[in-house]
């Protein structure tokens, strides 16, 4: 009887096995999981897109003007509060406050806001606009007008060496 009800479980498993392993991230999917971007290139002043989980990566070498006016932003204006410092810092817990890297997606509905490109409106407080609805986020990607209720994303990321961030 025992050894009955044993084979059954195991024919079970045996069945459903396929099922279950169909539920787990394709192979291409995982590849995406994380990018590892050579920051070298990127002059100050500059930033790049990159496509990382099919999304666009924005990552901006800063300039000190922009550092010095994310940090000069009272956290009671924000509606939603961060500080600069905590948006520039990798999963080893390291700030540099040069790069800012986010997600460039709006946290409205969804649009890509300009800001990226060279000649691209960057909004009132000179970081990133979105055309769509008018939100307008600051030099460290957080929200200051428009409906957009969270600052633009930052994932983790951790750079392995000065000119090598490996995000995700």
């Amino acid at each position: 009887m025992v050894a009955t009800g044993a084979l059954g479980a195991v024919g079970a498993i045996a069945v459903a096995w396929p099922f279950i392993n169909n539920l787990n991230p394709a192979a291409d999917t995982l590849a995406l999981s994380s990018v590892e971007v050579n920051v070298q290139p990127i002059q100050v002043g500059q930033a790049v897109t990159v496509k990382w989980r099919g999304k666009p990566l924005f990552i901006r070498h800063r300039t000190e003007e922009e550092i010095k006016a994310a940090e000069a932003v009272p956290l009671s204006e924000l509606r939603d509060p961060q500080t600069d410092n905590s948006r520039v810092t990798d999963s080893a817990k390291k700030v540099r406050p040069e790069w800012l890297i986010m997600i460039g997606v709006c946290t409205h509905l969804g649009c890509v806001p300009l800001g990226n490109k060279p000649g691209d409106p960057k909004g009132p407080f000179g970081g990133w606009f979105c055309p769509c609805h008018g939100s307008a986020y600051d030099t460290s990607g957080r929200i200051r007008q428009g409906p957009a209720p969270k600052n633009l994303e930052v994932p983790s990321y951790l750079f392995t060496s000065d000119t090598l961030v490996r995000v995700g």
